[in-house]
């Protein structure tokens, strides 16, 4: 009888410290906001800071209705990023209506370069100066095989090219590793606001994209989906100070 008891008394004792670690553990992998924010707008400051320039393909697709296999236009472009001026374009190659190649490709461009220019993009970086942000409830997330925090944002202002939904940052350093969300507006007169999808990459550090899909509806054109990919990426550093 008593060694029945001792048995007991030692597995419930067991049990309580199993509790006691897996509580432990998952505090452990719940950061506050704040700490997870931090890091958010660290890892934008960083990039800033350090990347002076970039060069990359990006191959545009647009399809029509629901069928997503025949692009009714393809642009490919070589993108040059730098710090000092902004976001410039190449056309290397293009094929199907001009019509989309030139309003709603021609417009996407169009607005890119806009929103990048200095004194402009700074408005639009996933930060806590231009998003309101939450973290999710449920720790470490795994996503495209790395751990990650989600984090709900939703803009302070409501001005173009600011997106409303879900970032997921990595848990260690606080780049982008996915975004999903909607537009607060049209990139073009030719298609309604967007449900994107984007995915990032490290690359030296920095969290860059390396596929975008964004899917609109427009009294004229229906549903459009464009799909982005992002090949060869060529960066140049900033001297650290």
């Amino acid at each position: 009888m008593i060694a029945s008891v001792r048995v007991g008394a030692a597995r419930a004792g067991a049990i309580f410290l199993l509790v006691l670690f897996v509580f432990f553990a998952s505090q452990a992998q719940q950061p506050d906001s704040a700490s997870v924010i931090a890091k958010v707008d660290g890892a934008a400051k960083f990039r800033f800071d350090r990347l002076a320039s970039y060069s990359v393909t990006e191959h545009y697709a647009v399809y029509r209705g629901k069928d997503e296999t025949h692009p009714a236009a393809e642009m490919t472009v070589r993108t040059e990023y730098r710090k000092k001026t902004g976001k410039s374009y190449t056309v290397l190659s293009q094929s199907g209506s001009g019509l989309i190649l030139k309003h709603v490709l021609g417009a996407i461009l169009d607005r890119e370069k806009e929103v990048n220019r200095p004194g402009i993009r700074e408005h639009s970086w996933f930060i806590s100066a231009n998003y309101e942000m939450k973290l999710n409830p449920g720790g470490v997330q795994r996503i495209d095989g790395r751990d990650c925090f989600a984090l709900a944002i939703s803009p302070w202002h409501k001005i173009p090219n600011l997106i409303e939904g879900t970032l997921w940052v990595d848990a260690k350093d606080g780049n982008i590793v996915r975004l999903e969300g909607h537009s607060l507006e049209s990139p073009t007169i030719f298609t309604g606001a967007a449900q994107l999808m984007r995915q990032y990459a490290d690359m030296n550090g920095f969290g860059m994209a390396t596929r975008a899909t964004a899917v609109s509806d427009s009294f004229l054109f229906g549903r459009t989906t464009v799909t982005i990919d992002y090949r060869d990426y060529q960066i140049q550093l900033a001297p650290s100070k």
